[in-house]
């Protein structure tokens, strides 16, 4: 069964970066949300293995996403993902429950070794269809 993963960024293209280095380590279900306010519905609603977050956005930012996640569950991972790299801004997070961070820009290796650390060893997917490779 594919981890279901949560991707949380008001830039589209960053979702679809994130969403196509997922897609080359292996089945995924990735649910996308603009922004915090929608990705607390999203997931409120339903059950993921892991979320991915950026802090800066307009309405609920990354940082009270992931408090407010806290509330609700404990266990399920939460990586902030983010241009915000000062010592202060990075214990705020940790402070605040993300399980791991990862500062903006970043290489897909450096994803993957994150994502590998909460979802396990994830089979490779086999190919990527040409449909992936439109829009981002």
């Amino acid at each position: 069964m594919p981890k279901r993963v949560l991707i949380v960024d008001d830039a589209a293209t960053m979702r679809k970066i994130i969403l196509r280095l997922l897609a080359a380590m292996g089945p995924f279900e990735v649910i996308e949300a603009a922004d915090g306010d929608d990705a607390l519905s999203l997931f409120q609603s339903s059950r993921f293995d892991l979320v991915l977050t950026n802090w800066n956005m307009p309405g609920r930012d990354g940082l009270s996403l992931v408090r407010e996640i806290r509330r609700v569950s404990r266990s399920v991972p939460v990586i902030m993902v983010t241009t915000e790299s000062e010592k202060s801004r990075v214990l705020q997070a940790i402070q605040a429950g993300v399980s791991d961070y990862i500062v903006k820009p970043f290489t897909a290796d450096t994803l993957q070794q994150k994502v590998r650390r909460f979802c396990g060893t994830v089979p490779m997917a086999a190919t990527v269809t040409p449909s992936d490779e439109s829009d981002a």
